[in-house]
């Protein structure tokens, strides 16, 4: 009910924060639990956390196979994924419950029409977006970053374009313009900020993105959520919480550093080498003792934090 109430006032940060401390009581009621992961999956999707949505949305779905509610949430995030495969799979699943439910209609449609397309644009473009949109950050405050002494840089040089420019093949799944123009640092009730965070996969050039991390929130928090089930480009089950590595790479020194999941957002973005670029933090997520990530290192200089 509190969540409900967090709802209603679009207060989607702290829904989800109470329709998590729902689960935790572990009632037993598969039933009711299955509300509580769709309605969570609801404020993840509007906050536009997208795989973490789509996974509650599974599990609801898991709990109670024809809960419609469940199907569409699911079918709506392979959507903003551009997983439009598995979109029409959910609509039809859908469907064969409720045939003229509107909704899985139009939205089976709308992904038949889309299946196939190539994305547009690339990292650096998104980058670019972002920069311009840090021009009236402004309203934050610049003291907000200071006593947190956290580096922000709002335009990149040529020569950090240029860096850039590694990452520029890496295709945007689940990361599109739409998301990243809304998405912004905001400051809660409580005085804090939550982050739009990217995490990038090199090995299988795909992203994801995180419209709303809470700075005080660990890293491992978020992946248990995001990787409670695996994507479906993660064909070896490689990306599993507990077997990831994060890094962030300092461009000016071409050093990389490792994250501590165990760490907060906010305690990374504190490093000295850390400097967020064009208004969105950036991690880079590799499976570890993986090959692609030993030949991926081979040469460069890390650092643990």
């Amino acid at each position: 009910n509190e969540g409900n109430e967090y709802f209603k006032e679009k207060d989607y940060g702290r829904a989800v924060a109470a329709y998590s401390e729902g689960l935790r009581r572990r009632c037993g009621d598969a039933e009711l639990d299955a509300v509580l992961l769709t309605n969570r999956a609801a404020a993840h999707f509007h906050l536009g956390n997208y795989r973490s949505a789509l996974n509650d949305a599974i599990q609801a779905k898991k709990l109670k196979p024809t809960h419609l509610k469940a199907i569409i949430r699911g079918a709506l995030c392979h959507m903003e994924l551009k997983n439009f495969s598995e979109a029409i799979a959910w609509c039809e699943e859908g469907l064969q419950i409720d045939s003229k439910e509107k909704k899985l209609v139009e939205m089976r449609a709308k992904a038949d029409k889309l299946k196939g397309r190539e994305l547009e644009g690339t990292f650096l473009g998104i980058q670019t977006g972002f920069s311009t949109l840090c021009q009236g950050r402004a309203v934050l405050g610049p003291d907000l970053l200071c006593e947190r002494n956290i580096k922000l840089v709002l335009e990149p040089s040529d020569e950090e374009e240029e860096v850039s420019d590694g990452l520029a093949e890496i295709s945007l799944d689940g990361f599109h313009s739409d998301s990243a123009t809304g998405a912004k640092v905001h400051l809660d009730a409580d005085g804090n900020l939550n982050w739009p965070v990217l995490f990038l996969y090199p090995e299988h050039e795909q992203t994801d993105f995180t419209v709303a991390f809470h700075e005080n929130s660990r890293f491992i928090d978020h992946l248990m959520v995001m990787f409670a089930e695996l994507p479906p480009w993660d064909l070896e089950k490689k990306y599993l919480p507990n077997n990831l590595e994060l890094y962030f790479e300092d461009e000016e020194r071409e050093e990389m550093y490792e994250v501590n999941p165990e760490h907060t957002l906010l305690q990374v973005l504190q490093h000295e080498r850390y400097f967020v670029k064009a208004g969105t933090p950036t991690v880079l997520v590799f499976a570890k003792r993986s090959p692609f990530s030993k030949k991926y290192f081979s040469g460069k200089k890390v650092h643990q934090l």
